[in-house]
C-alpha cells in the first residue's frame, strides 16, 4: 500500500527572500492539498486504488480464459459460433455467477476475521468454503449434463442447443476447478494480498491461448476442444494459486494445513454463501432476461443484437467497479473485525467517490466513442445507429450500477446478504421487469423500453441499499475461535 506523501514546510529567514517566497508557494500547495483532501482521502484513496486495480486485471484476465475458448470454437463455423455462445452464457448463469457469488462468505468471514487477527480461522473457513463448493459443482455437473433437453424446453433451436450442450459437457471439470479458485481469490482479497494475483492469473491466460489453439486445429478434438482447454486452463490456474498459498511465507499464520475443524464451519459458511450467491445470480439473471425478451420482439435479430451489446458494455463497465467493491468489503470487514465500525463507514464513502470518478470516465468515452464501440460487434449501420441512441440510457444505468456494486461490497464486508437477497428479488424483478415489459411491448419503446425498466429496477435498488447502509448499525460478527461455530452472531 502507499501512503500519503508528506510535505515539510522549511522554516525561513527573514533575510533569505528567496526562501520566504519558496516558503509561500509550498504554503499555497498545502492548502490545494488540503482542500483536495477534503474531497477524497488521498491516503484512502491510494490504498484502494492499489488494491482494485490488481483485482479489476485479475479477474479480466480469468474472464477472458472462457471468452477466449468461445472464440476458436466460433471460427469453426456459423453454428459451432452460436452453440459456444450459448453455452458460455449458460454456463455463466447456472454456474460461474454462482461460484462466485458462493465464495461471497469468505469475503465477509475472512475479512472480519482477519481483521479482528484470528488468523488460523482463515484457513479453516476456505476450507469449509471449499467443500461446500465441492458439492455444489457437483450438483451443477448434473445439470449441466441435461443442457440439450433443458434448453430445446427453453424454445431454442434443436441443432444450436445439441451444440451447445456438447461446449457445456467438456467444461464440466472447469466447474470445480473455478469453485476452488474463487475461495481462494477471497482467502487472498480479505488479506490484501492481490499485487501477485497479476502474475497468478496471466500466465494461465498466455498458456491458455496455446492449449486452446492446439486442441481445436491440432488434434481431432477440433470444437471439443475449446471446451476442454478452458477446463485445463482453470485448473492450472487454480494449482497456482493453490502453491502460492501453501509455500508462500507470509500466509504461514492464516494457513496452516488441512484440518477436521473445517467441517464444524460448513453450516455457519452456507448461511453466508446462498444468500451471497443468490445476491449475485438474481441481478446476472435480470440482464439475460433481457436478451430474452429482445428475442421476442419484431425484428428480433437486430434487437437481440443491440441488446447483447449493451450488456457486455455494462458487464465490462462493472468489472471496473469489481474491483472497487472488491476493496469496499475489504476495507469494511477489516474495519469492522478491528472493531472501528467508522473508519469502515469512511473507507465506504472513499469508495464511492472513486466508483463515481471511474463510471464518469467511462461514460465520457461512451459519448464519444459509441460508433466505434459499436463497430466491433457488428458491420450494421442500423445496429450502430440504434446504439448511439441508446447511449444517454446506458450511461445512466452505468452510473446507478458503479454505485450499486460499491454497496453490494458493503454488504458483504458488513454481512447482510441476506437483506439484499430481498432487495434485489423485489427491485429487479417485481420493479425493473414489471416496467420493462409494459414499456417494452405495450407502450412499444421495444430495447429503449426494457433498457428504462433496468434502470428502474437498478435506480430502486440503489436507493434501497443506501437507505440500508446508513440506517443499520454497522456491527461486526461474533467470531471467536470458542464461540458458537454454528452460529456467529452479531455483537
Amino acid at each position: 500500500m502507499m501512503a500519503n506523501t508528506s510535505i515539510v514546510t522549511t522554516n525561513t529567514s527573514n533575510s533569505d527572500p528567496l526562501l520566504e517566497e519558496d516558503g509561500g508557494e509550498e504554503e499555497e500547495e498545502n492548502r490545494g492539498i488540503r482542500w483536495w483532501n477534503r474531497v477524497l482521502d488521498m491516503k484512502e484513496a491510494k490504498k484502494q486504488v492499489w488494491f482494485s486495480m490488481p483485482m479489476i486485471i485479475t479477474n479480466l484476465f480469468y474472464y477472458l480464459i472462457t471468452l477466449v475458448s468461445v472464440m476458436f470454437a466460433g471460427h469453426l463455423g456459423n453454428l459451432q459460433l452460436a452453440g459456444a455462445t450459448l453455452a458460455n452464457s449458460w454456463a455463466t448463469v447456472t454456474g460461474f455467477a454462482f461460484m462466485v457469488g458462493l465464495s461471497g462468505a469468505l469475503e465477509t468471514l475472512c475479512g472480519q476475521g482477519f481483521g479482528a487477527k484470528l488468523y488460523r480461522m482463515l484457513g479453516i473457513y476456505l476450507q469449509a468454503s471449499s467443500i461446500i463448493s465441492f458439492i455444489f459443482s457437483v450438483i451443477i455437473s448434473i445439470f449441466w449434463f441435461y443442457t440439450e433437453p433443458i434448453l430445446v424446453l427453453l424454445q431454442q433451436d434443436p441443432q444450436i442447443s445439441k451444440t451447445a450442450a456438447l461446449y457445456t459437457r467438456f467444461l464440466i471439470p472447469g466447474i470445480f476447478a473455478f469453485g476452488f479458485m474463487q475461495n481462494i481469490l477471497r482467502f487472498l482479497q480479505t488479506q490484501s494480498v492481490v499485487l501477485p494475483l497479476v502474475f497468478l492469473s496471466m500466465l494461465p491466460m498466455l498458456f491458455h491461448i496455446g492449449i486452446a489453439y492446439s486442441l481445436v486445429n491440432w488434434t481431432a478434438l477440433g470444437f471439443k476442444g475449446a471446451p476442454l482447454a478452458a477446463s485445463i486452463s482453470l485448473w492450472i490456474s487454480l494449482l497456482a494459486l493453490a502453491m502460492y498459498v501453501a509455500f508462500a511465507k507470509e500466509f504461514k499464520h492464516t494457513w496452516t494445513g488441512f484440518s477436521m475443524e473445517s467441517f464444524h464451519y460448513i453450516f455457519t459458511i452456507l448461511k453466508l454463501a446462498l444468500p451471497s450467491a443468490a445476491m449475485v445470480c438474481l441481478e446476472y439473471w435480470a440482464f439475460e432476461i433481457l436478451v430474452f425478451l429482445a428475442g421476442l420482439m419484431p425484428n428480433s435479430t437486430e434487437t437481440t443484437s443491440l441488446i447483447a451489446i449493451c450488456v457486455s458494455t455494462e458487464t465490462i463497465a462493472y468489472m471496473i467497479t469489481y474491483g472497487l467493491s472488491a476493496a469496499a468489503s475489504t476495507r469494511v470487514s477489516n474495519e469492522l473485525g478491528a472493531g472501528n465500525p467508522e473508519q469502515a463507514k469512511k473507507a465506504m464513502a472513499v469508495t464511492l467517490k472513486l466508483s463515481l470518478l471511474l463510471a464518469l470516465a467511462m461514460v465520457l468515452a461512451l459519448a464519444f466513442g459509441h460508433n466505434i464501440w459499436a463497430g466491433f460487434f457488428s458491420d450494421s449501420s442500423a445496429i450502430i445507429t440504434e446504439f448511439a441512441s441508446m447511449t444517454p440510457l446506458l450511461s445512466i444505468s452505468i452510473i446507478t450500477d458503479s454505485i450499486q456494486g460499491v454497496l453490494s461490497g458493503v454488504a458483504r464486508g458488513c454481512g447482510w446478504q441476506q437483506i439484499v437477497v430481498y432487495v434485489n428479488l423485489v427491485t429487479f424483478y417485481v420493479v425493473g421487469m414489471t416496467i420493462a415489459v409494459l414499456l417494452g411491448f405495450k407502450l412499444n419503446l421495444y430495447v429503449k423500453g426494457l433498457w428504462i425498466g433496468l434502470i428502474c429496477g437498478l435506480s430502486c435498488q440503489t436507493a434501497t441499499l443506501l437507505v440500508i447502509t446508513l440506517r443499520t448499525k454497522w456491527t461486526k460478527l461474533n467470531l471467536s475461535e470458542n464461540g458458537d461455530k454454528e452460529n456467529p452472531l452479531l455483537v
